[in-house]
């Protein structure tokens, strides 16, 4: 699978809150934020890098984002519902309980990021890539997914539902106690080991 990189050329740093003032949050770089209280929302984020910003002060709201880099970003508990985000790169950020809920995700990358509890619940996903990330208890619930990449994932306790995950390889992620429900667990690819914690969800006995 081939992701789609964010482009983004020709950034000029800019501080969050002169972009509010001005609407506009086109080609900039925002780098370590210290303002508080900020609150963005109605608008597209369009050829953007954000780095090392703590958005807990940061109020996010009906925001599209498209061609954007967040790295050493918290973004803890954001929601991003029913909203369009394309050629996104997370790259070691904190996600914990973002929300993706009737989302549309395209070309979106997760790398060495903390997303426990992160929930896609209806989200329609075309291509995306997980690789070394932390996704303990993430919710996947009736979605569309077209192309899932997986590479060394923590996924304990994570919940899918109605959610076709055929041919998608889960070999190198770690699932335990991850819950499936017959239609999701058809066609996955797992390893030997995985299997045996597999078994016993389908009423199969080892003996």
């Amino acid at each position: 699978m081939k992701i789609m990189e964010p482009k983004v050329s020709n950034t000029i740093e800019y501080s969050l809150l002169d972009a509010k003032r001005e609407n506009n949050f086109n080609s900039m770089l925002f780098k370590d934020n210290t303002l508080k209280d900020i609150e963005i929302k109605n608008v597209t984020i369009d050829s953007c890098v954000f780095k090392n910003i703590d958005f807990n002060n940061i109020t996010i709201d009906n925001i599209e984002l498209v061609d954007v880099f967040f790295e050493n970003c918290d973004l803890s508990n954001k929601k991003f519902d029913n909203t369009i985000i394309d050629r996104v790169k997370f790259i070691n950020c904190k996600l914990c309980g973002v929300s993706f809920i009737d989302a549309s995700l395209r070309n979106i990358s997760f790398e060495e990021c903390n997303a426990k509890y992160i929930n896609f619940s209806g989200a329609r996903i075309s291509k995306m890539f997980i690789s070394e990330s932390d996704f303990t208890e993430m919710c996947f619930l009736e979605n569309n997914i077209k192309e899932l990449e997986l590479n060394n994932v923590n996924l304990t306790n994570a919940e899918i539902f109605k959610t076709n995950l055929e041919n998608i390889d889960f070999s190198t992620c770690k699932i335990d106690n991850i819950m499936l429900d017959y239609d999701s667990i058809k066609g996955i690819v797992i390893d030997k080991f995985q299997a045996i914690d597999l078994v016993g969800m389908l009423g199969v006995k080892i003996k």
